[in-house]
């Protein structure tokens, strides 16, 4: 488990009542976690607020992130077009030594793309698969078209600039020497907010990927603590009983948009993990009204 740092302390807070930040301090300390981090940024006006925002956590899922925009900005360059097809393999390189490994289908969120070994899929499915049902296999081969140092280079200049893209999913060899992705809930949040700003690619292509991460299935951290009408552009990562993270951008029903990242640690079940987000998010929200 990557989890350097385990304080929950307030970093910055602006515009927002002393009462919020109290409740949802109340709120951590009732969860069985060893470690939150909460990034919220208003992108209507200058509310901002973070709690342990710069605890770093394994990154699980939430990679894909970075890995996407790296995606879009190559189509921006003229670099591959997403109607690009790739031969889906299951054999990667470690990157400890460049030992092949597998990924074990029972591990994976999505099994549709094992079926296929040997065809060709489109980048743009390869995204919408990695990124709406966190597909592990689809992830892997399209850190492999772009490499993860490009991706983390990327994230790096937009603001994120102590997230760590290293390699892909289940290369044990990397994981038992410590070179594992990690993130804060900073890093998270800046990446969501170039996205919403049109600052992470070309505006067309972050309008593209804002329609993909609307369309994500697991919707039980974020999303859940909203009321009907509300609109969430979002991307989860989850290691089970390690850590569990929602990043997203959130267009409220009555107007404005903000930024709202938690990321959890150490939280044994997953019904746990996926109240404190809920809570914390309808907390977010109300304060808001």
């Amino acid at each position: 488990m990557v989890l350097l740092s385990l304080s929950l302390v307030l970093l910055q807070a602006q515009a927002l009542p002393a009462s919020l930040r109290a409740r949802i301090e109340a709120r951590i300390a009732q969860a069985p976690a060893r470690g939150v981090g909460v990034y919220y940024r208003d992108l209507t006006s200058s509310d901002s607020l973070t709690v342990g925002a710069l605890t770093r956590f394994h990154a699980a899922s939430t990679m894909k992130i970075p890995v996407m925009i790296q995606l879009f900005r190559d189509r921006d360059a003229g670099l591959l077009s997403l109607d690009d097809s790739i031969t889906i393999t299951n054999t990667f390189q470690s990157i400890v030594d460049s030992s092949p490994y597998q990924l074990d289908v029972t591990d994976d969120s999505d099994s549709s793309l094992y079926k296929r070994l040997g065809q060709r899929a489109p980048i743009r499915e390869l995204i919408e698969l990695m990124e709406t049902v966190s597909s592990n296999l689809a992830t892997n081969l399209l850190i492999t078209k772009v490499d993860a140092k490009r991706a983390n280079a990327t994230a790096h200049a937009l603001g994120a600039d102590s997230i760590l893209v290293l390699r892909g999913v289940e290369d044990g060899k990397a994981y038992r020497a410590g070179l594992n992705n990690t993130t804060t809930a900073r890093d998270l949040g800046m990446l969501l907010a170039a996205i919403a700003t049109g600052k992470a690619a070309a505006p067309a292509s972050c309008r593209e990927m804002l329609e993909t991460l609307g369309r994500q299935h697991f919707n039980e951290g974020i999303p859940a603590g909203l009321p009907a009408g509300t609109t969430v552009y979002h991307k989860t990562g989850w290691v089970g009983q390690v850590v569990y993270h929602d990043a997203a951008l959130v267009e409220a029903p009555h107007g404005g948009k903000y930024v709202l990242v938690v990321t959890t640690g150490g939280i044994q079940k997953d019904d746990d993990a996926h109240a404190l987000v809920r809570d914390i998010s309808k907390l977010i929200f109300d304060s808001r009204r």
